[in-house]
């Protein structure tokens, strides 16, 4: 399917790994002009700046500035901007709701939340000048779902969602579509890193992490397919949603789960 995207712009927050790097070089490969935004870079991400039309920006989008000067750096250097990625998101596990302090709902938030409403409010003025922009935030299934050791990353991806519905209300009549993704378990560092989630699971079920994400999660979680999502399918369905193809697509959140939740 020809997507239309070459030659667009695109910001993609978070880009270093996971879904965020498997977005930048899938819009990469489109022919896009990707703006990749991380607090510090990675050996894959480096690599598709040399492979593909890349600038990697180092920028921590927790603080109230950073979201302005990645959207900045795109315009100046480009000279446009066509699509804004929201991708950032982070939390860790915790036995539950009393051991989260304030301090840490403000960095989750910080991260997960504030970073996307930053990022959406430097790039709209120049994807409205675009006209035909879009917008695509990564939210989550934990946005639906009760999940108590990630209490603060589920509610912070609740708002995302709800925030996706307000701005495509108001700036979808002025050209540009704002959708949102909701994944369940992907294969990202997120799960696979040293003490991640598959780590958490596998101590659990005296398992080791490879087969606690690879069966104990899709068996516990009630998937479908049997398998978590790989981050290119995310990425792949992130190319539609930016692309002309999806034209009249706005103000909707697509589940990319394996069929994990039985009622949306």
């Amino acid at each position: 399917m020809e997507l239309h995207l070459k030659g667009k712009v695109a910001v993609v927050t978070g880009a270093s790994k996971g879904i965020g790097l498997a977005t930048v070089e899938a819009l990469g490969r489109e022919g896009v002009h990707v703006v990749a935004g991380s607090r510090s870079s990675t050996p894959e991400l480096a690599a598709l700046r040399d492979k593909y039309d890349v600038t990697v920006v180092p920028v921590d989008l927790a603080t109230p500035d950073g979201a302005d000067r990645l959207v900045q750096r795109a315009v100046d250097e480009r000279g446009r901007l066509d699509i804004l990625v929201n991708n950032l998101g982070a939390t860790d596990s915790r036995p539950g709701f009393l051991e989260v302090d304030d301090t840490e709902w403000q960095r989750v938030f910080d991260i997960t939340f504030f970073s996307a409403v930053r990022s959406s409010r430097a790039a709209l003025p120049h994807l409205l000048e675009a006209g035909d922009a879009a917008i695509v935030n990564i939210s989550s299934i934990n946005a639906r779902l009760p999940f108590p050791v990630v209490v603060d990353y589920s509610a912070a991806k609740a708002a995302l969602t709800n925030l996706t519905k307000s701005l495509s209300e108001e700036f979808a009549p002025r050209g540009v579509r704002v959708n949102a993704i909701a994944p369940g378990p992907v294969r990202t560092p997120f799960w696979t890193a040293p003490g991640g989630f598959a780590d958490v699971t596998a101590a659990a079920a005296g398992t080791t992490a490879q087969e606690a994400l690879d069966v104990v999660v899709p068996q516990t979680m009630g998937i479908s397919t049997g398998r978590v999502t790989e981050p290119q399918e995310v990425a792949d369905l992130v190319l539609f949603l930016a692309s002309p193809v999806a034209g009249n697509v706005t103000g909707a959140e697509f589940l990319i789960d394996g069929g994990q939740n039985k009622t949306i």
